[in-house]
């Protein structure tokens, strides 16, 4: 995936998360950028998942990524920018099936899934 195509990823993500109203102010992805490093995903911890959300890093393990991946995992960029004590919290203290921040990404991505939004397939 070419650097303007991760871009359009970021922005059509943004676009289907700023149809919710999860957090006072909408994501902002002035700052943000996606990579793709299929290396990070072999690092112990890491092997299940397919993308990874820093505070402005995605990290992606494969380029062909999905827009529903993309956007779960930028919907954890704006739960970092709206809590990030909480988040950070929840991470080391939440099994990831129970964490309420994951139940929340999953629930963006199926509340903005449709027409206009991209694939569907994604964590």
């Amino acid at each position: 995936m070419a650097d303007q195509d991760l871009r359009a990823a970021l922005a059509r993500a943004k676009a289907r998360l700023d149809k919710l109203d999860y957090y006072p102010e909408p994501v902002r992805i002035d700052r943000v950028r996606i990579v793709v490093a299929p290396w990070f995903f072999r690092i112990p911890g890491f092997r299940r998942y397919r993308g990874y959300a820093f505070w402005r890093m995605i990290v992606l393990k494969a380029p062909n990524a999905s827009d529903d991946l993309v956007t779960h995992e930028l919907c954890h960029v704006w739960q970092g920018q709206h809590r990030a004590l909480h988040v950070s919290w929840k991470h080391l203290t939440t099994r990831y099936r129970s964490n309420p921040y994951e139940a929340e990404a999953r629930r963006a991505v199926a509340e903005t899934r449709g027409s206009g939004f991209g694939q569907t397939a994604a964590q």
